[in-house]
């Protein structure tokens, strides 16, 4: 029997509920296991502001999303791909960043359970059914939207890498933190940064992948923007300092991303 194109087959949901278990395990435990992560005091607060995120967040939206592309909505199925994006890339910062705990298999069990999940759900999706259902949409606001985040996202990033590349040292985030490296420079100028520009440029040719990646790319720009907020609010607490301007744009961000991903949502005819 031929399954329908939005059928969610039993192996994904079966990856999705053992993540949503997991994911749970490893929040509830980050956050109330008192001193559970060995890593640096600066590198505290952004766990536990992912930690807190993704478990009022990130969970409910998994397991309402799961439960809504299990019945056929292409809404629910876009949303679902979207928050196993977020957790994605949430699993690989823990799995290759975070201090060695006693929670290391569970992070790189979620890293392949959502890698495994994210690769599967997208290359199902019917990327020119999404187009057709979005017809008459403009698209002019999100190609705006991701290439002024691939912008600020670059900007940021280089504005701490160039110099310290320059002078021969090591940018302050990653010496302060007792790091070798930062993987999330490595996540967003890698992989982040070029799927914003290579979605901006389908969807600008009007390519129907170019309406697929938004719609899952919103989802978890809205969700991790939501963290990164978290993660300012714990540094705010802990005596830390924030740059007004950095929680200003991505404040700023976080409220056009969710915008925008809720005009997207309500744009498709279903």
């Amino acid at each position: 029997m031929t399954e329908s194109p939005l059928t969610v087959p039993r192996r994904y949901v079966l990856a999705s509920i053992a993540t949503l278990v997991l994911t749970v395990v490893a929040t509830l435990v980050g956050l109330f296991v008192p001193d559970f992560y060995r890593d640096a005091q600066v590198l505290l607060p952004q766990v536990y502001g992912q930690d807190l995120l993704t478990l009022v967040v990130a969970v409910p939206a998994l397991a309402v999303s799961l439960y809504f592309a299990v019945r056929g909505s292409l809404r629910g199925y876009i949303v679902w791909l979207g928050v196993i994006g977020y957790l994605l890339y949430t699993y690989a910062s823990y799995a290759f960043m975070t201090a060695f705990n006693e929670l290391y298999l569970v992070y790189t069990t979620l890293l392949w359970l959502t890698l495994f999940t994210f690769v599967g759900g997208m290359a199902r999706l019917d990327a020119a059914a999404l187009k057709r259902s979005l017809e008459g949409a403009s698209v002019r606001p999100y190609v705006v939207f991701h290439l002024l985040l691939s912008l600020l996202i670059t900007t940021l990033w280089l504005s701490e890498i160039l110099p310290a590349t320059i002078s021969g040292t090591t940018p302050s985030s990653i010496a302060d933190a007792g790091l070798p490296t930062s993987v999330i420079y490595s996540l967003d100028l890698g992989i982040v940064v070029p799927a914003f520009l290579l979605t901006a440029y389908w969807l600008w040719t009007d390519q129907p992948w170019g309406y697929a990646f938004t719609a899952v790319l919103l989802v978890k720009i809205a969700t991790l923007g939501g963290a990164v907020l978290a993660m300012a609010a714990y540094m705010i607490r802990a005596g830390l300092g924030v740059p007004i301007p950095q929680i200003v744009i991505f404040g700023a961000l976080t409220l056009v991303s969710v915008l925008l991903m809720i005009r997207f949502l309500f744009s498709i005819r279903v």
